[in-house]
């Protein structure tokens, strides 16, 4: 069954704009290109230190080989992970993971809304 990643991080002060352009820019796409699925980036609204974003996984092989293709090249090592610890207190992230109820994920696998949703819009 999938499962998704729910990443937390704590921003350091005045960082947000610098962190929200290295995402956009560079991690994410940089992410995407190696395979990973990116559900979804957000950051705060009243808490100006809060940026969480979310990420798709079908299997733990493959959140591993994935892992595997992002965290171990150069590229990662040299050019975007030195930058993480100025913008980002690691201390403080929180990276869960998490599965979805059933009826929603047999509502994505089917392309249709879950039936609670429909329910609601009715």
């Amino acid at each position: 069954m999938a499962f998704y990643e729910l990443r937390q991080y704590f921003v350091r002060p005045g960082k947000m704009n610098e962190w929200v352009k290295i995402m956009e820019e560079e991690i994410i796409p940089f992410q995407v290109s190696k395979g990973m699925v990116i559900c979804g980036s957000f950051r705060g609204e009243a808490d100006e230190s809060a940026y969480i974003w979310i990420r798709r996984f079908n299997s733990e092989a493959e959140r591993e080989a994935q892992y595997k293709a992002v965290y171990e090249t150069d590229h990662w090592k040299t050019k975007i992970a030195p930058r993480v610890p100025d913008c980002l207190d690691r201390e403080k992230m929180h990276i869960q993971r998490i599965v979805p109820d059933i009826e929603v994920d047999n509502a994505v696998e089917a392309n249709t809304e879950p039936p609670a949703i429909a329910m609601r819009r009715s």
